[in-house]
């Protein structure tokens, strides 16, 4: 079988990975596909940080704002819609980069898993959706702390996922997903993460963005989206519930916004914690190059290196 050449930009967010991405796609005749669970998602353009539209007008992207606010978006969803776009950008001669910061979403999508039909328990659920995130979690550790270390108080949807598997299964989610992996994957891979050996500078990087982004409108997104009916996986945006109670007049501006960037701060850990579990994805640190365009240079050497199939874009950049 001749399989499809990608390229997998990621990072933790504010990495820097959305510029890099649209100057290498630009460079090697790619179209970018999101693998970010909130873009996704109509609105919060601003909160999400969605690419400008200097970045959409200079290279395709696809699977963003394609879902509206109320209707829920899981991760076979996810690989359905990129496994097609994927197929359709290759058959156009074009190459496929996927950019994002949803590892669960990367690492499904580019090692070819096939989803299981274990039932749902609706009563189960229920039971379960009653309790406190946290509480929820730590129960869930017991049983599978690997799955329990990249996962997110709030993130109760596959929280309780996971503890349903395990309840109707017997396997914890760590192993489902491992076993569903194939012996091989549909696609030529070429992973690269761009990270920072100085966690400040990422963590400085993060709050000067959340400045930013409160300058640039978030208030105004957040307010109208929590005046709409919002799915479960929608409510996970950072913003959103860190400024609900700024807009029921319970918590001042300034503590808001201070929750927001130590909650982005938090998930910057959790994803660092996991991709750094890929022993295949090339690192390439954002703090040791001068600006985008050497990270960039780094990133197009690396997919350039990797010998493409005869009908990839890579082979006619690489000429």
């Amino acid at each position: 079988m001749c399989k499809i050449k990608i390229l997998v930009i990621t990072g933790p967010t504010a990495s820097g990975k959305t510029d890099v991405s649209v100057n290498v796609a630009e460079r090697l005749g790619g179209e970018i596909v999101s693998a970010d669970s909130m873009q996704i998602y109509k609105g919060l353009d601003v909160t999400t940080a969605k690419p400008d539209s200097h970045a959409l007008s200079a290279v395709p992207h696809h699977l963003i704002g394609i879902i509206e606010q109320k209707d829920s978006f899981s991760v076979r969803d996810y690989v359905t819609r990129a496994a097609e776009t994927i197929q359709d950008i290759n058959r156009r001669g074009r190459l496929p980069v996927i950019t994002g910061g949803t590892g669960l979403y990367i690492d499904t999508l580019v090692s070819g898993i096939k989803f299981s039909e274990i039932a749902a328990d609706y009563d189960y659920r229920s039971s379960l959706e009653q309790r406190d995130g946290g509480e929820l979690l730590t129960e869930l550790a017991k049983t599978d702390p690997e799955y329990a270390a990249v996962m997110h108080p709030n993130n109760k949807k596959r929280i309780i996922r996971a503890m349903e598997v395990y309840r109707q299964s017997g396997m914890t989610m760590s192993e489902h997903i491992k076993a569903s992996k194939p012996e091989d994957t549909p696609y030529d891979l070429c992973p690269i993460c761009i990270e920072y050996d100085d966690r400040d500078r990422l963590y400085q990087r993060i709050n000067t963005r959340v400045d930013m982004m409160i300058a640039s409108g978030m208030l105004d997104e957040v307010e109208r989206a929590l005046q709409g009916e919002m799915s479960h996986s929608f409510r996970q945006a950072i913003g959103l519930k860190e400024l609900e109670g700024y807009f029921a007049g319970e918590k001042d501006l300034n503590s808001c916004i201070e929750e927001i960037k130590k909650n982005t701060r938090n998930y910057a850990k959790r994803q660092l914690t996991w991709f750094r579990r890929n022993k295949d994805m090339t690192r390439i640190y954002a703090d040791r190059c001068r600006g985008i365009e050497e990270i960039a240079n780094k990133v197009v050497d690396l997919a350039l290196s990797v010998t493409p199939s005869p009908s990839c874009p890579l082979r006619h950049a690489k000429a």
